[in-house]
């Protein structure tokens, strides 16, 4: 399956799942879709039935609270069965609506927002003390970077020259009670990442070549950072650029309506093949 295929496919899952749990976060977890479909599908050093294999590369989803469709990529991947995904926000499932360290293939538990970036910073560094050569890389959101735990983590990473660590930014332009750029402007964001000795990178985060060669450019000995500048949610026509849907869950005619999109999408890259 390609990533295009991939990314469709885990939304359309992440809908489905939203809307049986009445969970919301949809329009954060669309953005995000792309970039996370690349990264399983050809970048990471992974294996699903050894998911806790000591040379694996670690992915922290730091923007916690956008686990479903991280979820369903897990699932179409084969760290577990897809009918599990029924069960997401279930009372005593492993899937509950922040991301859980329960489920196979995920190696943090986290939603307290910048938490998890640190603690991918951490796990580098200690790749690094143990002369490990597996690789780390942790999701953010750009609303996520008004915290100061991660411009700690990003002093701490560019001092001790992570080049074993990749941060993510889903820069979707909006957070919970507004655009990013009202409540705390970032930009330059690329830039201010830069001078605390990072490479960083500015790209389109729905265009999939771009992402490819961002997660394979060097990274000159530094901590990488790829600003991957995307729509809130991405993919479905109403839902985009609409904060509504940061806290909304898929509800009535809505429901139909991005089911109808996606599957119309998911059969023009499944053709497209």
């Amino acid at each position: 399956m390609t990533s295009e295929e991939l990314s469709v496919r885990i939304r359309l899952r992440a809908w489905e799942m939203g809307y049986k749990a009445k969970a919301s976060h949809m329009g954060g977890n669309f953005s995000m879709a792309d970039a996370i479909s690349v990264l399983y599908t050809d970048i990471l050093n992974i294996d699903p039935k050894d998911p806790d294999n000591e040379g694996r590369d670690r992915v922290i989803l730091s923007k916690g609270h956008c686990c479903a469709v991280l979820y369903a990529l897990l699932a179409e991947k084969g760290f577990f069965p897809v009918k599990e995904l029924d069960n997401f926000g279930v009372d005593g499932s492993m899937l509950s609506c922040h991301v859980s360290k329960k489920v196979p293939g995920v190696e943090f538990s986290s939603g307290s927002l910048g938490h998890g970036a640190a603690v991918a910073a951490g796990m580098a560094l200690n790749a690094k003390l143990q002369n490990k050569d597996y690789k780390v890389y942790a999701i953010c959101g750009d609303g996520e970077c008004n915290e100061g735990s991660i411009w700690e983590m990003v002093m701490f990473a560019g001092q001790h020259k992570l080049d074993n660590f990749t941060v993510i930014i889903d820069a979707n332009k909006m957070q919970a009670m507004g655009d990013t750029k009202d409540i705390m402007n970032l930009q330059p964001l690329a830039d201010k990442w830069a001078s605390f000795g990072w490479t960083a990178l500015d790209i389109d985060g729905h265009d999939h070549d771009a992402l490819r060669a961002a997660f394979n450019a060097p990274s000159d000995g530094k901590p990488k950072v790829i600003v991957s500048n995307t729509i809130k949610g991405h993919g479905v026509s109403f839902m985009e650029n609409d904060l509504w849907w940061h806290y909304q869950i898929p509800f009535g005619d809505y429901y139909q309506k991005a089911i109808d999109e996606l599957n119309a999408e998911l059969e023009r890259v499944a053709g497209n093949r």
